[in-house]
């Protein structure tokens, strides 16, 4: 699949197993999520409102 996506890794993806990692594309209304290691693959995409839980509960360290 051939995007025009931005896409961005994380800050903390640094040497050694920085190319172990996700990236996401932001879209107003959505997130996309790809393998970084097999970018030609298919990404996930998210509703944006849900994705922004979804990292607020990893910052807060919930489980749940």
């Amino acid at each position: 699949m051939t995007t025009h996506d931005t896409w961005r890794k994380s800050s903390y993806s640094g040497e050694g197993d920085g190319n172990n990692c996700v990236e996401i594309a932001p879209h107003p209304t959505r997130i996309a999520v790809r393998d970084s290691k097999d970018p030609a693959r298919a990404a996930l995409t998210f509703p944006a409102p849900v994705f922004l839980v979804f990292l607020d509960a990893l910052k807060k360290g919930s489980r749940s």
